[in-house]
């Protein structure tokens, strides 16, 4: 294990966000740099558990108790190895993943849980800074019974397909709609929680193992299944989930209301427009001459009301505050979390607990138990306010919530 006391002696610490007043003025990321010793003494507070629950909560099944003891002993290039064993993104991951890990980790059961996570990101990045990632290339005979393959769609999935096929020494074009590659990474995610940057990146290394991008490309209108089918071998199918799922309420065709999917991409697209006009150069590889789709959605000036209280939720809030929105008011139908797990959800479970994302620390209310029952319209059919109902407990679990007048 890595110090076999340092769960007894060190206690949890995580990085700082930077201030509240400051961040709002920009685009970047919220956490402020974390210090390599005191890292090192994060990963030392794993304790190498016999059966180690943080791989069950693991979604990917990261080695985690191995790259801690690498982390902890200073061998970081040993632990950035590990940790691509099973990971092709951990600078993506160890910025947006919620941890399940953590919520699975032994120490957590009567302490604070092994800062996974940040153990995670820190290794990716120092493995980035000092030149340890170069680009893989299959071998001259992986590459000579390789197949052709095609991959539709370049989010996270799509990317990680492509990779793992490219390196195994296949002949890999990922074809993507949009006119940059990333997908949701691309143009769902806000700078603020990932600097487009270390997406550029991958793909740079990604061209250079010789994956072949075409962005610009819609499959079904650009280019047919079947062609793909005759040009192909193989063909993997890494599409979104961009169908939005509306409110069947009174008044939900008004205008002013958009759908996260709709407003976070034209958001990200300004962002990136503008980073690229400063001269950051985040432009990314493999853009397409097509153009990007509408006008921005601006929040300056105005009154917010953002319905669902998730991940998705919080992304438009940190959103509209950077925009200069004039107030934002954030909807749950979920009645308000508890602050510690509840008997129901017990370790290694991952809990329903209230969090405060960096976006909630910058501003907006918060309001849970209510439920829209109709969007109402100004004089000029515009959506001035919303009518709710409080959610109340009918029975003994939430399953069987209802509605009551509000």
């Amino acid at each position: 294990m890595a110090d076999p006391k340092g769960f007894l002696t060190t206690p949890r610490q995580t990085p700082a966000r930077r201030p509240v007043d400051v961040r709002i003025q920009d685009w970047r990321e919220v956490y402020t740099e974390f210090g390599r010793g005191e890292l090192e003494r994060q990963a030392g507070r794993c304790m190498d558990c016999g059966i180690p629950f943080c791989h069950n909560g693991c979604p990917l099944g990261n080695l985690i108790p191995e790259w801690n003891d690498l982390v902890w002993a200073s061998d970081w290039r040993a632990a950035a190895e590990r940790l691509h064993a099973t990971n092709n993104f951990p600078e993506f991951t160890g910025r947006l993943c919620p941890a399940p890990c953590e919520a699975a980790c032994v120490l957590g059961i009567n302490a604070e849980p092994v800062a996974i996570k940040q153990v995670e990101v820190e290794i990716i990045d120092r493995a980035w800074a000092e030149g340890w990632v170069p680009p893989q290339r299959a071998t001259a005979a992986a590459a000579g019974a390789g197949r052709r393959v095609a991959v539709v769609g370049s989010g996270p999935a799509g990317l990680a397909a492509a990779q793992q096929l490219t390196r195994a020494g296949h002949a890999v074009t990922v074809y993507e709609r949009a006119d940059r590659p990333g997908g949701l990474l691309r143009y769902g995610i806000p700078e603020f929680k990932l600097e487009k940057r270390h997406l550029d990146r991958r793909l740079v290394q990604m061209l250079a193992e010789g994956t072949v991008f075409r962005c610009g490309i819609e499959v079904g209108v650009d280019v047919t299944v079947g062609q793909l089918r005759d040009d192909y071998d193989a063909i993997v199918l890494a599409g979104g989930c961009t169908v939005s799922r509306g409110l069947p309420v009174p008044g939900a065709d008004l205008d002013g209301i958009h759908q996260a999917m709709e407003y976070l991409p034209l958001a990200n697209r300004t962002v990136a427009d503008r980073l690229i006009g400063a001269g950051d150069g985040r432009s990314g590889p493999a853009v397409s001459s097509r153009p990007a789709r509408g006008p921005a959605i601006s929040a300056r000036g105005r009154h917010v009301v953002i319905i669902g209280g998730g991940d998705t939720g919080a992304d438009c809030l940190g959103t509209v505050l950077r925009q200069g929105a004039a107030s934002v008011t954030q909807l749950e139908i979920m009645p308000r979390p508890p602050e510690r797990r509840s008997d129901s959800q017990p370790w290694p479970t991952y809990p329903m607990i209230y969090r405060v994302s960096s976006a909630h620390e910058e501003g907006g209310e918060r309001v849970y138990a209510v439920s829209t029952q109709e969007f109402v319209a100004d004089e000029t059919g515009r959506v001035r306010a919303l009518r709710l109902v409080d959610v109340v407990p009918a029975g003994r679990g939430p399953e069987t919530w209802g509605a009551a007048s509000r």
